[in-house]
């Protein structure tokens, strides 16, 4: 292929063969010559009449879709189709081919993806996060060919990949956005080992330090937890040998993000989580014998070491509804140490690291229909216009759920559910005009609420009754976003009828007191009457919430007063001059002793300091417009960041600390450790008298020889509170000391 030096340099043009030609290795038998050359022609084009389109990392944008195009390839294993129209995303996109080029190379299979692929490149260009309508638009997109949705998870692994080179605004809204919706999606597609990459990513460019600190953990560790694995595995290897089984056994560290939330879930530290890695035996096994060889290697391994049969998880013989399959359990290893062990075939394992690409290339095997279904539904959500786009991403991502409960209806039939789904959802998974109807069910013979929450292998009969309605509290109850849509739609259509006869009411009313209704009088008693829409202004009418008298008296009021106004604007104006003053000049505050600079383009901006992760002198930090109009500052690894940045980051302002740190500033650590009855003096000792630091409060309890306090202090900067959490961790007896976000001033 010869690369026009058309604006790149040569290191860059070696760059690109290189990539070109790992794609095409990668391709290897996917394509024909004739392909070959067509794409080598578009992606020349390109060049020859743009120059080099270059991405906010500096790198040439034809660079990203080669190594989009072969992420497509390698590790989403997808097919020609897919890969053409990766790679040929940036020529259209810079006008060198067109979509109608594309139908007459490539087909009309390729025309219509890369139309997905373009439409969803326009939504980035309209705003640089998905959010409200464009969420929407987004998922319309992808509802047409799946192949757009898994493109477009290539393309924002690969820019995750290359985040270091972005800067640094930027790192944080694309990896709140992956975080938000690209790797739910993945890991709902069975694209667990991307979905895994994503989340380390995100937590590298969102929580730096933390981040940075089990890395370096893990490494220091390496050694001998390889040794572990060496002596776990040796002794199931042997057996497994002797049952004639073909297998390959081999151990994988958790990732940095599942170790974190194992912190968080366990509140404990790096060397207190007990699973650092995960043994995965995989099974060279013919279709017919898959089961009963998993279920062989199973008897082996809980015959080595003990089981823990709470941690025995069967997805052999009902799989996830994203097709992964596989059979989970955690043993006691030498040492008393616990390990989880995965145990699958090759087909299985190629369904769970390449999720629906594989799913599909083994269709036909039980558990197939899982994604359908889940895109079905997905449609179904798309298709209601009424519903609004916060409510829309709420109900979108219900439909990421991961945790399931399988039921069944009373002859037999299995029905997949979201863990914590109650009697009301399976009534509308059934047909929405059950749900509508549902006063409650058998389950297992017994009578429950539509409230009851279902477990796993319950059977339910629904009970219905003709007078039954919806009504506005079983949004509380239900838990799925099928029956969340179709509850909405129901007590919608209650609403309006009751708004008809409302407006109905209050035109017959005020005919018979010789009054008329308008557009301007409505929109006068809405507002009077302080109603958010004239239909609930109606409705309440309707249901006999709002007096109609009430209405008629406000009517006449404000009769008079326009006939009182009428008369003063007729007379003449007089003013006197008594005690009268002239109003003082408007005065501009001075803002040079600021400590904060919110936005470039912002002054005299009234700010408060977020109680959700208390920002401190020298924390990274942004600013988020607040309902009132003032700005809220918090710290770029506050919890609610990626919340705020995916679905509001028209109200994200840049905020950074200025000059010398001023002031104090509330903050809190958590110290866990020995109880000693000295403890809490030396604490105190280090925030007092070594450092000087005016304590707010401290409390502290003890649980079985174990305390756990909580010291609330004033601080001018996070060095001098990096410096306090360093003291006290050298404190005998210490074992954690942690910054709290949360602090209540």
């Amino acid at each position: 292929m010869n690369v026009p030096n058309t604006s790149i340099t040569p290191e860059e043009r070696l760059e690109i063969l290189r990539s070109y030609r790992k794609l095409l290795r990668a391709a290897a038998g996917m394509l024909q010559s004739q392909d070959v050359r067509q794409i080598r022609k578009a992606i020349e084009t390109t060049l020859d009449k743009n120059g080099v389109l270059r991405l906010p990392s500096g790198k040439p944008s034809v660079l990203h879709s080669l190594e989009v195009a072969r992420i497509t390839v390698e590790e989403v294993g997808l097919g020609k189709t897919s890969l053409i129209c990766a790679l040929l995303y940036e020529t259209v996109r810079q006008s060198a081919v067109s979509i109608d080029d594309i139908r007459k190379q490539f087909g009309e299979q390729e025309a219509n993806i890369m139309d997905g692929l373009v439409k969803v490149f326009d939504l980035y260009q309209t705003n640089a996060s998905i959010q409200s309508e464009n969420f929407r638009k987004l998922l319309l997109t992808f509802a047409q060919d799946v192949r757009v949705i898994l493109i477009i998870v290539a393309d924002r692994l690969h820019t995750m990949r290359m985040l270091q080179h972005y800067p640094r605004e930027e790192q944080e809204t694309i990896s709140a956005e992956v975080s938000y919706l690209y790797a739910p999606m993945a890991h709902r597609l069975g694209l667990y080992s991307i979905k895994s990459e994503m989340e380390d990513l995100v937590m590298k460019f969102t929580n730096r330090d933390l981040y940075k600190f089990i890395a370096k953990k893990l490494n220091e560790t390496k050694r001998a937890r390889d040794k572990y694995i060496r002596e776990f595995i040796e002794p199931i290897k042997e057996e497994l040998k002797k049952q004639d089984l073909k297998f390959d056994i081999k151990g994988r560290t958790k990732t940095i993000h599942s170790i974190h939330n194992k912190m968080k879930k366990q509140k404990v530290e790096f060397e207190q989580v007990y699973d650092l890695f995960a043994i995965r035996v995989i099974l060279d096994s013919e279709l017919k014998n898959e089961k009963a060889d998993c279920w062989k290697v199973y008897s082996v391994v809980a015959d080595k070491y003990q089981p823990n049969p709470r941690r025995m998880r069967d997805w052999l013989s009902v799989p996830k509804s994203n097709g992964y399959e596989s059979l989970h359990t955690t043993v006691l290893g030498p040492e008393n140490k616990w390990v989880e062990v995965q145990i699958r075939t090759r087909r299985m394992d190629e369904v769970a690291e390449k999720g629906l690409a594989a799913h599909w290339k083994y269709k036909g095997v039980k558990g197939d229909r899982g994604l359908d279904i889940w895109l079905e539904s997905i449609r179904e959500v798309l298709e209601n216009p009424e519903l609004n786009a916060i409510d829309f991403i709420d109900d979108f991502k219900l439909n990421l759920y991961d945790e399931e409960v399988f039921v069944f209806t009373p002859k037999g039939d299995l029905i997949r559910l979201p863990k914590g789904a109650t009697v009301l959802d399976f009534a509308f998974d059934i047909h929405s005009e059950v749900g509508k109807k549902c006063v409650g069910a058998k389950v297992n013979n017994k009578n429950v609420s539509i409230r009851h929450t279902l477990q796993n292998g319950d059977h339910v009969e629904i009970l219905t009754a003709s007078n039954q309605a919806p009504k506005q509290d079983w949004l509380n109850v239900v838990a799925t976003s099928r029956a969340k849509t179709k509850l909405k739609q129901a007590l919608r259509e209650i609403q309006y009828k009751e708004s008809e006869i409302g407006r109905e009411t209050l035109i017959r009313r005020l005919k018979n007191w010789k009054l008329e209704l308008n557009d301007q009088l409505t929109g006068l008693l809405v507002k009077h009457f302080k109603y958010k829409s004239v239909h609930d202004f109606f409705r309440d009418i309707a249901i006999e919430r709002l007096d109609v008298v009430a209405i008629k008296e406000f009517i006449l009021n404000q009769s008079r007063k326009d006939q009182e106004r009428e008369l003063a604007e007729n007379a003449p104006a007089v003013r006197s001059a008594e005690n009268f003053v002239t109003p003082p000049a408007d005065s501009e505050e001075n803002n040079d002793g600021d400590v904060l600079l919110i936005d470039k383009n912002l002054t005299n901006v009234d700010y408060k300091l977020a109680r959700c992760c208390n920002p401190i002198f020298g924390d990274d930090i942004f600013g988020f417009v607040s309902v009132s109009g003032g700005i809220r500052i918090h710290r770029t690894s506050c919890p609610n960041a990626p919340d705020m940045r995916s679905k509001y980051s028209y109200r994200i302002v840049k905020a950074q600390w200025t000059g010398e740190a001023g002031g104090s500033y509330l903050a809190a650590i958590k110290v866990v450790g020995e109880d000693d009855i000295g403890i809490v003096s030396n604490i105190s000792q280090i925030v007092s008298k070594e450092l000087k630091l005016k304590m707010r409060a401290i409390s502290v309890e003890s649980h079985e020889g174990l305390f756990e306090g909580t010291v609330t202090v004033f601080v001018n900067n996070n060095q001098i509170l990096s410096s306090l959490i360093k003291k006290v961790k050298g404190i005998r007896g210490v074992l954690s000391v942690s910054r709290i976000d949360g602090v209540s001033s």
